[in-house]
């Protein structure tokens, strides 16, 4: 804990000092803060911030892609049986199968429009001239992957059985939920564009009930969309589930720390309690595991985790923006206004070299974009443990020039 604020609780890595900032802004309307190791610069709240309030929920702190989270399912399969042409054809199916993109739609026949989440009561909090046009918009996306680190991958355990791990949230329905409250916040009508700024509701506010009852939705909506996804692709593959990992890392749930009930807003960070597991990605070419919070008796392992507010990281967490990863260029030509740090040449040698059949996929999303997942674990220290690593077969995204409003 900062011996300077002791609302900030454990602060795991090395940051920026704009991050930390941004942390410490955070901390004046909080109860309590926390920074995990993947850490970097977010929109008003830091991504890998955790905070804990009294009664009140942080619009911004959840963020725009509501519920944004990581499902993964084991299959019976096993790597070995399949040459690399089969997972060639697998992944070629999964792109053709999937949707990933911006405004797509769910094109397959058993999309799951019909999903009683449609019928929820939460929809009265949305006004009704705009409520019909975001059901509908809603019922469409559901089942759609999006693009920016949005993606579906096919990996292997130290078994040998094939994984499918997805990562992506509640679509345009969160976003325009976001946006939305943010404008109400401001005192402007729904649908007004205002500034990324705190907005902070009372859940006992009219407001402040109907946003949480629709983030609660957008959750529901968001584990809808991610098990059809990670199911569909089982199916692809020919296999059949034999586990389940699945969490949000954009989100508020209602917890209790210091025998106080807290709302607690993690925005890209994992809920890690004792022997709760959770899925965490890597960068398209390096590995994923299964990890859960550790289960221990030493006082200093759990004050740690209650100072992370039992937390962990939701990633690698980037290193460089998408700008300077992939260069700057000009929408309508095409042309390079200015050069990124990272190559396709580059991106390519490190695919090949870790073996990754990639489908989509940009130079904002190399892994020269991203921390080492290993290196952010470790600074977790021994909140943690890992179960299962996973190795990268195939990865697909969105293509590298899809813009996506959705995106976290």
């Amino acid at each position: 804990m900062s011996k300077d604020n002791p609302k900030i609780g454990a602060v795991f890595g090395v940051h920026e000092e704009k991050t930390l900032e941004q942390l410490r802004d955070v901390a004046v309307h909080a109860e309590k803060v926390a920074l995990m190791a993947d850490g970097h610069l977010g929109y008003v709240m830091p991504i890998g911030g955790v905070a804990a309030y009294k009664n009140h929920v942080s619009v911004v702190g959840v963020g725009f892609d509501i519920a944004c989270g990581n499902c993964a399912i084991k299959t019976d399969l096993l790597a070995e049986k399949f040459e690399r042409r089969e997972l060639t054809r697998f992944a070629d199916e999964i792109a053709a199968e999937i949707s990933f993109g911006v405004g797509r739609k769910n094109r397959s026949d058993d999309a799951p429009v019909d999903h009683p989440l449609f019928e929820d009561p939460a929809w009265a909090g949305i006004p009704a001239h705009h409520r019909g046009n975001l059901r509908e918009k809603a019922r469409t996306q559901l089942g759609t992957v999006g693009s920016g680190n949005h993606y579906v991958d096919v990996l292997v355990d130290d078994d040998g059985f094939l994984w499918v791990g997805v990562h992506f949230g509640s679509r345009g329905f969160g976003h325009t939920v976001a946006s939305g409250f943010l404008a109400i916040g401001a005192g402007e009508a729904w649908g007004a564009r205002v500034p990324e700024t705190e907005v902070l509701f009372d859940l006992d506010s009219p407001a402040g009930d109907a946003y949480y009852h629709l983030m609660e939705l957008a959750g529901r909506y968001a584990y809808a969309g991610r098990e059809w996804v990670a199911r569909k692709t089982v199916s692809i593959l020919g296999g059949n589930e034999t586990d389940l990992v699945h969490n949000h890392h954009n989100f508020a749930w209602r917890e209790t720390h210091d025998g106080e009930e807290r709302i607690v807003v993690r925005k890209g960070a994992t809920p890690a309690f004792p022997g709760q597991r959770g899925f965490v990605g890597g960068s398209m070419g390096d590995d994923s595991v299964i990890l859960a919070g550790r289960t221990s008796d030493d006082p200093k392992v759990r004050a740690l985790q209650e100072d992370s507010l039992y937390s962990t990281v939701h990633g690698a967490g980037r290193v460089m923006s998408r700008t300077q990863a992939a260069g700057k260029r000009n929408r309508k030509t095409g042309e390079v206004i200015r050069p990124g740090l990272v190559t396709p040449r580059m991106m390519a040698q490190w695919l090949e070299e870790k073996g990754v059949i990639l489908r989509g996929g940009g130079l904002d999303e190399s892994p020269h974009a991203y921390r080492r997942l290993p290196d952010v674990l470790a600074a977790q220290g021994a909140t943690i443990e890992v179960h299962t690593t996973l190795r990268p077969l195939i990865v697909a995204m969105a293509g590298a020039d899809e813009f996506d409003p959705y995106k976290d």
